[in-house]
């Protein structure tokens, strides 16, 4: 009994994709699926929480899962996140679909499937189920990106993404099979306990770690491994392109977590001298100092918020690399990081599809001059999602950025604070001025203007992001609680 209460989450989300898709094929009518896929995965939400309530120390048999699955407050904070970052998308596609003439049931079957490969991820607890979660949840992707079978630009995303996550998902699993090599295990727990035994002296362990961090950062999209993300974001459907810098983005920051702080959480792996905290922490000074000056510089906002996504990426970096001094901190700081980074960017990519329709969507900073005065709603909507992402209160991006800032400085690393701080800074520009064209200038005499969509699936998603993003803002220390919950991986407590 207890095993199917801490197996629900997957349970709901594996189940209703192949309800779904089974509706889809003997079914004429597509317009309810996007609704059922969204019912789906806020159910599956609702499960996590619940089980979550119920408590994890009661599960008594959900031990026989393990190593294979791992269900604790950590998997399951991710199960309520991925739910939630898959719900938003499926709105997001029921107005955007049939707005753009591609409305296809086999989008919301991709969609469910990826987001449970994405759970399967979060809960991972050898490195076989890893790879099985991690490859379920990138076919998906894959193919989501490649969803405008007639669009060229969707088509290259595509084929870079495909390829580039091919070749990272290879490294990955050779990682893997060199740490096999070394300790002899496959589990994590196992791994880790060989790791703190062998300490950073053996060559096959450490060429091992190495390999594993590039491909788990390559799904983390962070600079070097970074070159996929603008090309794949803005050729992919505005919905699936939301759905891969929520969901997709969360899940390889679970994996990097559970997979750091299990394998290589000891001491003798953690220390600035010798451990993986300085390798991370350069991973994120250039993440969000190279996103950051790029994404200034872009004149499509699809693009823009393309490589904000990456930049976002090198600040909850950040807390990662905190982990060498306060491990349960650090951890929590990057689960509240991601919720508020979840609400706030769904929001943005809902409203930058709320602002345009079909023919005439928002594509360019010059699509929305004038906007606030000709569509107000529409405006304070997109206004609302870019000042979180800004880190300006009291929204929750400002204490997204807060809580880490604070782990990084509480673990001495002043100079990654101020740095961060100065990208902050810099990625604070691009997001106003967006504001600027919208507010305070008018479209040029005969230039295409954007014209707002009119889609209850959209409001219901931005509704329900601009509440969630006002509420983590305004009571930030209810959810860093359930923040700090989760961070202590493997407890039930």
């Amino acid at each position: 009994m207890t095993i199917a209460i801490a197996l629900s989450p997957l349970l709901v989300v594996g189940f209703g994709a192949l309800l779904l898709m089974m509706t889809e094929a003997f079914s004429r009518r597509q317009s309810g699926l996007a609704l059922g896929a969204a019912a789906v995965l806020f159910t599956g939400a609702a499960f996590a929480a619940a089980t979550w309530m119920y408590g994890v120390d009661r599960l008594s048999d959900a031990g026989s899962l393990a190593p294979w699955l791992i269900v604790d407050r950590f998997s399951l904070f991710f199960d309520v996140l991925l739910c939630l970052g898959g719900g938003l998308s499926a709105l997001l596609a029921g107005g955007y679909l049939s707005e753009h003439r591609i409305e296809r049931g086999e989008f919301y079957a991709l969609l469910l499937f990826a987001t449970l490969g994405a759970m399967i991820l979060a809960e991972a607890g050898d490195a076989l189920t890893l790879f099985l979660g991690l490859e379920t949840m990138s076919i998906g992707a894959y193919s989501l990106t490649a969803f405008r079978r007639a669009s060229p630009r969707s088509a290259e995303g595509a084929l870079k993404y495909f390829l580039l996550g091919s070749f990272a998902a290879a490294i990955l699993i050779y990682g893997f099979a060199l740490i096999y090599g070394a300790s002899g295990h496959t589990d994590l727990a196992g791994i880790g306990a060989a790791a703190q035994n062998a300490g950073p002296r053996s060559a096959l362990l450490i060429v091992g770690a190495v390999l594993v961090l590039a491909g788990m950062v390559f799904k983390v999209s962070a600079v070097p491994f970074h070159a996929w993300t603008p090309d794949a974001y803005e050729g992919a459907p505005t919905p699936a392109t939301t759905f891969m810098a929520v969901a997709v983005k969360a899940a390889a920051f679970a994996m990097l977590l559970r997979v750091l702080v299990t394998c290589f959480g000891d001491p003798s792996w953690t220390s600035w001298a010798s451990g993986w905290p300085p390798v991370v922490a350069t991973l994120s000074v250039l993440t969000m100092t190279v996103a950051n000056l790029i994404a200034g510089r872009q004149e499509s906002v699809k693009r823009m918020l393309a490589y904000s996504s990456i930049a976002h990426a090198g600040y909850a970096l950040l807390g990662v690399t905190a982990i060498l001094r306060d491990p349960n901190e650090a951890t929590s700081s990057v689960l509240f990081y991601l919720l508020a980074y979840t609400v706030s960017t769904a929001g943005a990519f809902g409203a930058l599809i709320l602002c345009g329709s079909h023919g005439r969507e928002a594509v360019s900073y010059d699509d929305l001059s004038g906007l606030g005065k000709r569509h107000p709603a529409a405006a304070l909507a997109f206004s609302l999602f870019l000042v979180s992402l800004a880190g300006i209160p009291p929204t929750a991006g400002f204490f997204g950025k807060w809580f880490v800032f604070k782990a990084t400085i509480d673990a001495g690393l002043y100079w990654v604070a101020v740095i961060a701080f100065i990208n902050s800074v810099i990625g604070a520009y691009y997001y106003l001025r967006v504001l600027v064209y919208m507010y305070m200038r008018e479209p040029a005499a005969g230039a295409p203007v954007a014209v707002p969509m009119r889609s209850g699936y959209v409001n219901a998603a931005l509704l329900v992001s601009a509440v969630l993003v006002l509420v983590l803002g305004l009571m930030p220390t209810r959810y860093l609680d359930v923040a700090i919950a989760a961070a202590r991986l493997g407890s039930g407590g």
